[in-house]
């Protein structure tokens, strides 16, 4: 969330900022509101002043044994009219307060300007592209010919956009997970944390999903009263990314400064619905309503955040180059940024079936926007509460990673050579077969 007063001080460099980010900024409502605040808000100190004036005269009035009667029914007069000028006061923060929890975060000096994806700047390249002699197979015809990958049995059991993994490429996807998860946490100094997978608005609210992106979650009932069905029940949603759980440790909460930065690591499934992506990816596990994810999350000092942000980018590269598998980074424009970005650059993986890179890994400086939501601070040098800058990034995303390693080291006998990195977790296996292949 952006800080108000930027807004009442400088709202016409905000607005222009904000419509790089493709957001129309409301500026004639927000100036109604903001006049009449102004007006009530005067309006409610006068009446707090002369309440508090005539309760201290019916003090006096008492000590010199005087008649309070004309004293109480002003004051009484006094607290009605305050008690209706403080509920519109609240009325009118409310709707302010509505209003900036659908702002978009303004973007960092260094982002570079642009409308869309094809605005966006390549930073770097690693790896060689792979060249093959053979016919090059996509991931779903890899893992269907291997018997490993089952889409039908899945949209029996759940619908579209789900999937059902088998035998070595189940134990393959669950190999990527942990050696994500050991890299992170040997290597690059994180903590490892089980988050729950359900959370409560106030968790997704604080990290910028709710209002604005409700329809892009899964919304669960807690159940009905076996004595009331009728009575009405709290409800969770399941996590769009472990971003959520991680981040909202520190909501509510004023960390030391000794105790920064916080770096976290987690395993989870990941739940979204995709609206509005009908007919993108359909085919195979790109974009999937489940899916797996490695996520970091730093919780650090504001002047470090974007020192922060080319760690967290070279924690989630380091894993693609462990795997031997070829990426470019980029950085977002103005216009392709998430919600709540300051910056962010992607990390696009080679995929060989599809010729070109695709997303793996997002990683993003929210600056102060999550942890203004969230209430979230530290502690600085004089003891002041100082808001936090939170990031977050995939290290990776489990599933399209998979999908990487089975195009990229695909072999013409329909095989696929695992990465000597993940063959200790494979029990020593090098190749995905058949059974009975060889």
């Amino acid at each position: 969330m952006l800080d108000i007063q930027l807004l009442r001080t400088d709202l016409e460099r905000i607005t222009h900022k904000l419509a790089g980010r493709n957001y129309l900024f409301p500026v004639d409502r927000f100036n109604q509101l903001e006049q009449e605040r102004k007006i009530i808000q005067t309006q409610t100190q006068e009446l707090q002043a002369k309440r508090n004036a005539a309760s201290k005269n019916i003090g006096l009035a008492k000590s010199k044994g005087q008649d309070v009667s004309e004293i109480l029914a002003e004051v009484a007069h006094l607290g009605d009219a305050l008690k209706l000028s403080e509920n519109k006061l609240e009325q009118i923060q409310s709707e302010l307060q509505s209003i900036l929890l659908e702002v978009p975060n303004l973007p960092h000096d260094s982002v570079p300007e642009g409308s869309g994806e094809e605005d966006n700047q390549e930073i770097r390249r690693w790896g060689a592209i792979p060249a093959f002699d053979f016919e090059i197979k996509d991931h779903v015809s890899i893992g269907e010919s291997l018997k490993m990958l089952d889409f039908e049995t899945a949209a029996k059991l759940s619908g579209a956009r789900f999937s059902l993994m088998k035998n070595n490429l189940a134990r393959l996807h669950r190999a990527l997970a942990q050696f994500m998860l050991d890299t992170h946490v040997q290597e690059h100094g994180y903590v490892e944390v089980y988050a729950p997978y359900l959370v409560n608005q106030g968790s997704l609210q604080g990290t910028g999903q709710l209002p604005k992106f409700e329809e892009d979650l899964f919304i669960v009932s807690a159940g009905s009263s076996k004595k009331d069905p009728l009575e009405q029940h709290d409800h969770f949603y399941l996590i769009p990314t472990a971003e959520v759980p991680i981040t909202n440790i520190v909501r509510d909460e004023i960390i030391a400064l000794k105790a920064l930065p916080l770096k976290f690591v987690a395993h989870t499934p990941c739940f979204r619905s995709e609206a509005g992506s009908y007919g993108r990816d359909t085919r195979g596990l790109i974009r999937q309503h489940q899916f797996d994810k490695v996520e970091l999350v730093h919780i650090v000092h504001p002047d470090q955040s974007y020192a922060a942000l080319e760690e967290l980018v070279g924690n989630a590269e380091r894993i693609l180059q462990k795997l031997g598998l070829p990426y470019r980074v980029i950085a977002l424009c103005t216009g392709d940024m998430g919600f709540s970005a300051a910056k962010t650059y992607d990390i696009e993986v080679w995929l060989p079936a599809q010729n070109t890179y695709r997303e793996i890994s997002s990683c993003s400086n929210c600056e102060a926007f999550q942890a203004r939501r969230m209430q979230a601070r530290f502690r600085n040098e004089n003891g002041k509460p100082v808001l936090l800058h939170t990031l977050n990034g995939s290290g990776l995303a489990v599933g399209r990673t998979l999908v990487a390693v089975l195009e990229n080291f695909q072999n013409a006998d329909g095989s696929v050579s695992i990465p000597e990195i993940l063959q200790p977790y494979m029990n020593g296996l090098d190749r995905l077969r058949t059974a009975g292949g060889k």
